[in-house]
């Protein structure tokens, strides 16, 4: 009696073990499989969006039901026209590309726009990203002039390229840190001509900023004025971020980001080592999320009840796979992977039936305006689809 019940003991753990096991597969297989459908479902969403050379799609109003247009010369038009690109590359498909080159071409007329920064962030994430993947000689050609341009932005008693035109009266000479992100234009352009002067530009800007943006704990001030006749600093203040002495995240982005890039380029160790402390502040921060999509501020007052943005964890999740590469700190790797699996969910996927050309929900833009808090924004999407092409390169 003994042996016959250790036996039906045994074969019923079997039966229980053989039933569960399948169960769980399947759960996780069909969840992926959502996720895939509504990734798809999103990218068709984009690739329809009508294509009209004023009507730069850059977020979405879920109160208004509004998406907002920007014409060319907005921050933020060489978003969509990236995030085709990339698409190209995710998908396989050539209709993508097809698309995104005519987009691109309504942005080329920036090149001549020396009234902004943003020369990167417009030519560099449409152009640049076209010619990496044609080697088009014309987009190298635009390139190239929108360097010439951006260049002529740079004070040389200050040693910055000015960042805003606006608030003449009261930011004498403005530099804000997401002007790192448009010195890969700089750099690309020596690479690209031989030419120095652009690489030797690109790289006294990024030490001033280095010099005078960042605080004891290695967070980063938004908004550093200056003296144009003295070069000394003036001001350190907000634009974007809660107050000027908090930590606004896609402030932190943009420097973790922005030095990183400048190491790939310069081989400059403080450049490394600054990305690093900037990225252990913002990863590491007491504030943090759980799910490593942080608050728009890490001071914002509300906190746990604040808005979240996609956008500054996406952005400091693709320049952490970068970062891993120079380091092997797996803490960066682990964030990066942390972001993609959060944002691939239900949660931050837009669903498949709104017809609105975005991908991801839950970004924040300018709270000096109380505008884009907690909207679909395109650079959100951007960084994201940034991330998955090379968290895909790392893992081959």
């Amino acid at each position: 009696m003994k042996t016959i019940y250790n036996f039906g003991w045994l074969l019923t753990c079997m039966i229980l073990l053989a039933s569960c096991k399948p169960q769980e597969k399947e759960v996780d297989s069909s969840s992926a499989t959502n996720i895939d459908l509504l990734l798809k479902a999103r990218y068709e969403k984009l690739l329809r969006y009508p294509i009209e050379s004023a009507a730069f799609p850059r977020s979405y109003n879920p109160d208004t039901k509004q998406i907002l247009q920007r014409p060319s010369k907005d921050w933020t038009s060489g978003f969509y026209a990236g995030n085709l690109w990339m698409l190209s590359d995710v998908t396989g498909e050539s209709r993508f590309r097809e698309s995104a080159q005519k987009w691109t071409a309504f942005i080329e007329k920036e090149k001549y726009n020396d009234g902004t920064h943003d020369m990167g962030f417009k030519v560099y994430n449409s152009f640049g990203l076209g010619y990496n993947r044609t080697k088009n000689e014309e987009y190298k050609s635009i390139l190239l002039k929108s360097a010439q341009t951006l260049a002529t932005r740079f004070n040389p008693n200050v040693q910055s390229i000015r960042s805003w035109d606006f608030r003449r009266d009261q930011w004498e000479f403005p530099v804000i840190i997401d002007n790192m992100m448009n010195l890969e234009l700089l750099f690309e352009a020596t690479r690209l001509s031989g030419d120095s002067t652009f690489h030797k530009l690109a790289v006294t800007h990024a030490n001033t900023t280095l010099k005078n943006h960042f605080r004891k704990d290695d967070s980063t001030v938004h908004v550093v004025v200056y003296d144009t006749i003295s070069g000394e600093v003036k001001d350190r203040v907000t634009h974007q971020g809660y107050s000027d002495d908090s930590a606004w995240a896609r402030g932190q982005g943009w420097a973790i980001y922005g030095y990183t890039m400048a190491y790939r380029y310069t081989n400059d160790k403080r450049y490394l080592e600054q990305a690093e402390a900037t990225a252990n502040f913002f990863i590491n921060h007491k504030n943090m999320r759980e799910d490593g999509i942080p608050y728009w501020d890490f001071d914002a007052p509300n906190i746990p009840n604040e808005p979240r943005d996609v956008s500054a964890a996406a952005i400091v999740a693709s320049a952490l796979v970068e970062l891993y590469g120079y380091t092997k700190d797996e803490q960066y790797i682990n964030y990066s992977k942390q972001v993609l699996n959060s944002l691939k969910s239900e949660e931050y996927i837009l669903p498949a039936d709104l017809d609105i050309p975005f991908i991801l929900a839950h970004s924040s833009g300018d709270w000096s305006k109380r505008s884009e808090m907690d909207e679909p924004i395109i650079y959100g999407d951007y960084y994201f689809l940034e991330l998955m092409l090379r968290l895909e390169e790392f893992n081959q």
